[in-house]
C-alpha cells in the first residue's frame, strides 16, 4: 500500500511539474507594440485628471509600470528609437544613427531602397506611380535582426508580422526584415501603401480600406476643410477652461498647424483604423498554427504636431487627450476580437521633446537654441581662413555631428582641421562639450560618454559630436530669419541627452503580466528583451538590453 501510494504522489508530481512546464510556454494569441512618437514621459500623470477611465489611466491601472524608462544613446531621432526599442540595441550596432546618415559618402535616409518600388503609390497630379520616392522603402538599411524577426524564426515564419503607422520608417523599423508586411501612409492620396520588398501587390483588405477615403471623412474636422473653425486647426475636446495644464491659445512659440491629417489628432485615429482592419484582413491573433502574431503600432501625428506647437501648447494637450480616447477604444476592441488576457501590449515613445526655450525664458528658466544653418557656413568659413586649400572641408552638420568632406577626410591634415573645428565649436555658448566621436575625452561625463559611444558607428556617423548646453534644442532657421527683429524659435524638437527627450513612457499589459509601478531605472533595449523572455523565444542578434521583470 505505501508502495502504491508513493507511485500516485509521484505520478501526480510529475504531471503537476508537466502542467507547470506547460503553463511556462505558452504563448499570447497577439503581440501589440504601440509607439506614441515624441511622448513625453510626463505626459502619463500630467494630463491624467482628464483622461477617460480606459485609455492611458487603464495601462496605467492594470500594467506593469516602467517610471524611469531611458533612452542609452544619442542622438534621442524617431528612426533610432523606433530600432532600439525593437532590436534592444543601440545606434553602434543597429546602423541606425538617425532619420538620415552617411553612408557610402552620401546622405541616405534611413529606409531608402532603390531597388524597390512602391505599390499604390501616386504622384502629385493623382496618377498611379510606383517609382516615386514614397515607395522605395524597406529595412535594407538596417544591420540586425527585430524581435519581431526573432518571432517570426522561432515559429518557423508561422506567426504573422505587420507594422503601420504614418511615418515609413516607423512601420519598417519595427516590422523588421521578415515582416510579411509595413504599411505607411501617402501624403498625397492619404491611402496606405507598401513596396515591392514585401508583396507583389496590395492585399484586397488594404485596398477596400484606401476606398472608404478616411482621410477625406477625418478632414473634414479641420480648419482647412471646416470653414466654421475659425479660432484654431480644430475644435478643442472639451472647454478651454479645462486644459490647465497648457498655455492658453496664440502663443509666440507655437508655429501654425498646416491643416493636413498627418498634424492632426485624426491622423492617428485612422492608424488606429489601419490597425484594426490588419488586425481583420490577416487574421491576426487567430494564427491556425497557434503561435503568437505581432501587430507594430506607431502613432506619427504627435510627433508632427508636437514639433510645431511644443509640449505646453494647448493643442497638444488636446492631441493627448483625443489620443487617449482612441487607445480607450483600441483596447475595448482588442478585448471584444482577441479576448481580454490574450494578447500582450506595450506601449513607449521612440523619444520625447524639450519645452519651448522662449516659453522657459518668460518663466526664467535657462534655455536656448543652437543655430545649425547659420553656424555651419561661419564654422566653414573659419576653417577655410586656416586651411585654404580644401575646396570644401564641412559637408554637414547633422544628427549634431559635424561631418567632413572625403577631400578632408583622406588629408594629412585632417586631425588639425578636426581640432580647429571643435576648439572653435567649444568656444560657442550653446555648446557645453564638442569632441572626436572616436576619441572622446577623459572629462565628459557619464552618462553622456556612454550615450555618445552607443550611438556611434564609424562608417555612418559623423566625426565630431557637439553636445549643447541644458535647456538648448537645435534651430534650422535660416540666417535671414533668425536676424529679422523679434525672431521667436516656434514649437520644439528632439535629439539631445537630457531627460526631455531621453525619458519615455514605458508600459506592459495584458498576458502574463503583473501590475506594479516600478521605479528602477530601464533603458529602452530592455524592451525587446523583455518581450523575448515573455514569449520564450530568442532576443534579436544584437540586443543588449535585459528583461525588466
Amino acid at each position: 500500500m505505501k508502495r502504491l501510494i508513493f507511485a500516485l504522489l509521484l505520478l501526480s508530481g510529475m504531471i503537476t511539474a508537466e502542467a507547470q512546464r506547460a503553463k511556462e510556454l505558452e504563448q499570447p494569441k497577439l503581440v501589440v507594440g504601440l509607439m506614441v512618437d515624441q511622448m513625453r514621459w510626463d505626459y502619463l500623470t500630467r494630463y491624467a485628471d482628464i483622461y477617460c477611465d480606459g485609455g492611458f489611466n487603464r495601462l496605467m491601472r492594470e500594467g506593469y509600470n516602467c517610471n524611469r524608462c531611458l533612452i542609452n544613446y544619442i542622438p534621442a531621432i524617431t528612426a533610432v528609437g523606433h530600432t532600439s526599442v525593437y532590436t534592444g540595441s543601440v545606434p553602434a550596432m543597429t546602423g541606425i544613427v538617425g532619420n538620415t546618415f552617411e553612408l557610402n559618402g552620401r546622405n541616405t535616409y534611413c529606409t531608402t531602397d532603390t531597388t524597390v518600388s512602391g505599390l499604390g503609390t501616386y504622384d502629385r497630379d493623382g496618377k498611379p506611380n510606383p517609382n516615386v520616392s514614397a515607395g522605395k522603402n524597406s529595412p535594407h538599411n538596417l544591420l540586425v535582426t527585430t524581435v519581431t524577426d526573432q518571432l517570426r524564426l522561432a515559429t518557423n515564419f508561422r506567426s504573422k508580422v505587420i507594422g503601420v503607422a504614418l511615418k515609413d520608417r516607423a512601420s519598417i523599423l519595427p516590422a523588421g526584415h521578415s515582416a510579411n508586411a509595413a504599411y505607411w501612409m501617402d501624403n498625397h492620396s492619404m491611402n496606405f501603401i507598401t513596396s515591392t520588398y514585401y508583396m507583389d501587390r496590395l492585399p484586397q483588405w488594404v485596398t477596400d480600406f484606401n476606398n472608404r477615403k478616411l482621410g477625406d471623412k477625418y478632414m473634414e474636422n479641420l480648419a482647412s476643410r471646416n470653414k466654421s473653425i475659425t479660432d484654431g486647426p480644430w475644435q478643442l475636446l472639451y472647454d478651454e477652461s479645462k486644459y490647465v495644464q497648457s498655455a492658453p491659445k496664440n502663443q509666440k512659440w507655437e508655429n501654425t498647424i498646416d491643416g493636413s491629417l498627418k498634424q492632426s489628432p485624426w491622423g492617428q485615429t485612422i492608424t488606429f483604423d489601419m490597425a484594426k482592419a490588419a488586425i481583420e484582413g490577416e487574421q491576426l491573433g487567430t494564427n491556425p498554427a497557434g503561435v503568437p502574431d505581432f501587430l507594430c503600432v506607431s502613432i506619427s501625428s504627435t510627433d508632427m504636431l508636437g514639433h510645431r506647437v511644443s509640449p505646453n501648447s494647448i493643442w497638444e494637450e488636446d492631441t493627448f487627450l483625443r489620443l487617449d480616447k482612441d487607445i480607450a477604444d483600441f483596447l475595448d476592441y482588442l478585448d471584444r476580437r482577441v479576448g481580454k488576457g490574450n494578447y500582450l501590449i506595450f506601449l513607449t515613445a521612440d523619444h520625447a521633446g524639450m519645452h519651448n526655450p522662449a516659453f522657459k525664458n518668460e518663466h526664467h528658466l535657462p534655455a536656448g537654441t543652437f543655430e545649425t544653418n547659420v553656424i555651419r557656413p561661419d564654422l566653414e568659413s573659419h576653417l577655410k581662413s586656416q586651411f585654404p586649400a580644401f575646396n570644401r572641408i564641412i559637408t554637414g552638420i547633422n544628427n549634431m555631428q559635424v561631418h567632413f568632406s572625403k577631400e578632408v577626410k583622406s588629408s594629412s591634415q585632417y586631425e588639425d582641421i578636426r581640432r580647429a573645428a571643435i576648439d572653435w565649436l567649444k568656444a560657442r555658448q550653446e555648446v557645453a562639450y564638442a569632441y572626436a566621436l572616436d576619441n572622446i575625452p577623459d572629462y565628459v561625463p557619464e552618462p553622456i560618454r556612454t550615450m555618445t559611444i552607443n550611438g556611434y558607428n564609424p562608417s555612418r556617423s559623423g566625426q565630431i559630436t557637439i553636445v549643447f548646453q541644458s535647456g538648448f534644442l537645435e534651430d534650422y532657421a535660416s540666417k535671414s530669419e533668425t536676424e529679422k527683429p523679434g525672431y521667436v524659435y516656434k514649437g520644439t524638437t528632439h535629439s539631445v541627452w537630457s531627460p526631455d527627450d531621453t525619458h519615455i513612457p514605458l508600459i506592459f499589459m495584458g498576458w502574463n503580466v503583473p501590475h506594479a509601478w516600478d521605479n528602477k531605472t530601464c533603458y529602452i533595449v530592455d524592451i525587446a528583451a523583455t518581450i523575448a523572455a515573455l514569449l520564450n523565444i530568442q532576443q534579436p542578434n544584437a540586443c543588449v538590453g535585459h528583461p525588466i521583470f
